[in-house]
């Protein structure tokens, strides 16, 4: 793992006394999932679904491949996706950016795919905006974490998920182009990260 994220990793370790006891009970839900999902052997599929699948749904995938790889828990797979598709927010990717992750644009269209590099012995992921049953993403065997009050509100049913926790966020889009916009962004990833790997940290 790139240096500078493996220490905003462990720093953020270090924070989660921060995290309120109602919220740590939500979280550990998607950690029993993870943990019972290991002992049958298939593969962990964990879908982050907010409405235009745009900042804090890419947040949370990938936060949670960079936590299992930080806690060294295998067969982890994250996507994500909301009720509408517009395209990888460019503030969402300076905040990941500022954080030491490289972020490469692979197929240049209106809603470009990215790569997004953390770890030299791990392959990128892969993220672009999509709905939450596009066909890239898993369509049974899976966990649909919901990052926004709009998608949990108006994904009233998920077909083919095993498990729905809505861990809502924030949305740091009100601060867009205004003096306040980085920081925002950057205390929106920073929380989601937090609770990403305190989830894993409570797999044993």
């Amino acid at each position: 793992m790139y240096q500078a994220i493996k220490a905003y990793c462990t720093e953020l370790t270090a924070e989660f006394s921060a995290i309120s006891k109602e919220r740590k009970e939500l979280l550990e839900k998607i950690s029993q999932y993870i943990a019972k999902k290991q002992q049958t052997g298939k593969p962990v599929n964990l879908v982050y679904i907010c409405t235009h699948n745009s900042r804090r749904s890419h947040f949370g995938q990938v936060w949670a491949k960079v936590a299992s790889v930080f806690y060294g828990i295998p067969g982890i797979h994250t996507f994500s996706g909301g009720t509408e598709a517009t395209a990888f927010h460019t503030n969402a990717i300076n905040a990941l950016t500022r954080i030491s992750f490289d972020i490469k644009p692979i197929d240049i269209e209106k809603n470009t795919v990215f790569h997004v590099l953390y770890d030299d012995q791990q392959k990128p992921i892969e993220c672009f905006s999509k709905v939450y049953n596009d066909p890239q993403n898993p369509q049974a065997e899976f966990a649909a974490i919901m990052t926004c009050s709009d998608a949990e509100e108006n994904c009233p049913f998920i077909p083919g998920v095993e498990l729905r926790v809505g861990t809502t966020y924030d949305d740091p889009k009100v601060f867009d182009n205004t003096p306040q916009q980085d920081q925002k962004y950057d205390e929106r990833c920073r929380q989601i990260a937090l609770e990403t790997l305190y989830v894993f940290s409570k797999i044993k």
